[in-house]
């Protein structure tokens, strides 16, 4: 599996209406959904079952609960490449808790995710957005 193929299956997930922890391309996902969605595209079956989650989780005890798990399951990257799995901090001083899929490195950068009030859209990784990650994962290598 390639970052190419990563980037091709996030796009069809393009246009997905935002609902909250779910994972249908087409029907519905939050930007774990979408995470999830494309590795059982790639991959396979989840690594693990997904535990119910509101959308505050972890705030209140200060868990980092989602790069926690990506630690566990995805191959930490110390370079941008297309198809890697971005993690976001969307404030400082709290916890990790946004996701999407680098579609476009260098000058012309964007990813793909899914947005509250948006659905899953390619947006500009601009400087706002990238000082934002706090780490970039690769998939690993697929079972089928």
């Amino acid at each position: 599996m390639t970052g190419q193929q990563v980037v091709a299956e996030a796009r069809r997930w393009i246009g997905t209406p935002y609902q909250h922890q779910c994972s249908v391309q087409g029907a519905g996902c939050d930007c774990l959904g979408l995470v999830r969605g494309i590795w059982r595209a790639v991959i396979g079956a989840e690594p693990e079952a997904m535990p119910a989650y509101t959308q505050d989780w972890a705030e209140p005890s200060g868990q980092e609960v989602l790069l926690a798990a990506a630690l566990r399951w995805l191959l930490p990257q110390p370079a941008a490449a297309a198809g890697d799995v971005l993690l976001f901090r969307m404030r400082d001083g709290s916890i990790a808790k946004h996701l999407g899929i680098a579609a476009e490195t260098g000058a012309s950068a964007s990813f793909i995710h899914a947005y509250t009030g948006h659905g899953v859209i390619e947006s500009p990784l601009s400087g706002p957005w990238a000082r934002r990650i706090v780490a970039r994962f690769a998939f690993p290598e697929g079972t089928r």
